[in-house]
């Protein structure tokens, strides 16, 4: 995922925001991206006022590049307790401290909307993805040590993941899940939250505090679709199948997300949660992150305007977010259309690609990229601090 050098360009439309506007569809936008001067310098809050940002998540190379390329932490990198610290230890005290601090300006924004936005994320070390207890161990250890009740940890959704975030959120934390893809995993990280939050109850515990949002990464379906239809392309004969092929280009990353919402709809609509809302929970939003166009065909707000829904979250990279704020339309997209959706996935199968062997390599190759990410932010902070990672 790409950062830009500069910040955002903060507050730059002068009419109406549509950044602000999609709050009025029950949307909340988030920004994927963190960096100190941004929270020192007014922009963070310019931001929550002027364009009606509710959140903020951050990655390893949002790290990186924030530490890398900016002066903004010299005073932790040169110290000299720095010395004394691994590679990792000197990330966190730089991560903590940006996440406790953009906490803290996102408080106000977590009372107003009764702490249903207002969260900053955080990520558990991507190298333990596969590793359960490690991720439990490591989530509860940053939930401690960073000590806001407006944080998030974030979570793979990878097969030793969804059970972490089962405990996690049974212990009373705040988990955003990451890398779903697929609507069959986003069942199981539901399931694991309804089932955490049902424990917590029959134990007599509070549940109205625990806020959770399912991250579904958008254009990296696409991305890989698309090059795999291209392919095809190239040798394909059959002109019924050159049809189905480019009737699909470019579409299935937005039909997958649609069906995964209306699964949202059923699941959060039924008795079983209706006894859980009637303890207080909120639902587990889901929340569509990878948003920006990688494609230059492409319109650059594409996976904006067409997943406007209620009850869903929009974590934006900040591009994105300006080009948004600029030219962004608004209409409550996400409920559009979902019976072509459905037709849109059956010609994906159609057409001999496999939607389920796609979701899978995604999220191992999203594993590896966040893991090669951290390890890069590692040997670079080390580098940068003068020790070794």
């Amino acid at each position: 995922m790409t950062t830009p050098t500069t910040l955002p360009n903060i507050g730059a439309n002068q009419g109406a925001n549509p950044l602000k506007g999609l709050l009025g569809y029950g949307q909340s936008p988030w920004m994927d991206y963190i960096r100190r001067d941004l929270l020192l310098g007014g922009g963070l809050k310019k931001m929550i006022d002027q364009d009606g940002l509710r959140g903020m998540t951050s990655n390893p190379t949002i790290f990186e590049k924030a530490i890398v390329e900016s002066k903004n932490y010299t005073d932790i990198l040169e110290s000299a307790d720095v010395k004394k610290l691994d590679a990792k230890g000197i990330y966190e005290k730089i991560a903590i401290r940006d996440v406790q601090d953009a906490t803290d300006i996102f408080k106000p924004v977590y009372a107003e909307s009764k702490r249903r936005d207002g969260y900053v994320s955080l990520e558990v070390s991507p190298f333990l993805a596969n590793d359960t207890q490690g991720t439990i161990e490591e989530a509860r250890r940053l939930w401690k040590t960073v000590n806001r009740e407006n944080l998030m940890v974030k979570v793979p959704a990878t097969k030793e993941g969804i059970p972490a975030v089962r405990q996690l959120l049974e212990d009373g934390l705040n988990i955003n899940i990451t890398l779903l893809f697929a609507q069959s995993a986003y069942e199981q990280v539901a399931e694991a939250f309804l089932a955490a939050l049902e424990a917590r109850a029959k134990k007599g515990q509070d549940i109205s505090h625990i806020a959770s949002v399912a991250s579904f990464f958008v254009s990296r379906i696409d991305t890989l679709i698309d090059s795999r239809i291209d392919a095809k392309l190239k040798t394909v004969t059959d002109a019924n199948q050159r049809t189905l092929l480019t009737s699909v280009e470019g579409k299935i990353a937005i039909a997958n997300a649609k069906l995964t919402y209306r699964k949202y709809q059923e699941l959060f609509g039924g008795p079983r949660w209706k006894a859980l809302a009637a303890k207080g929970a909120q639902t587990q939003r889901l929340l569509w992150a990878s948003t920006s166009t990688k494609n230059p065909k492409y319109r650059d707000v594409l996976y904006v305007e067409e997943l406007i829904g209620a009850d869903t979250v929009d974590t934006i990279p900040p591009a994105t977010f300006d080009a948004f704020r600029d030219h962004g339309k608004l209409r409550p997209s996400l409920t559009e259309n979902v019976d072509a959706a459905a037709t849109t996935m059956a010609n994906l199968e159609k057409a001999g690609i496999s939607m389920k062997e796609v979701t899978e390599k995604l999220v191992v190759d999203g594993v590896k990229l966040f893991a090669d990410a951290f390890k890069e932010l590692l040997e670079a902070t080390g580098k940068t601090a003068g020790v070794h990672a």
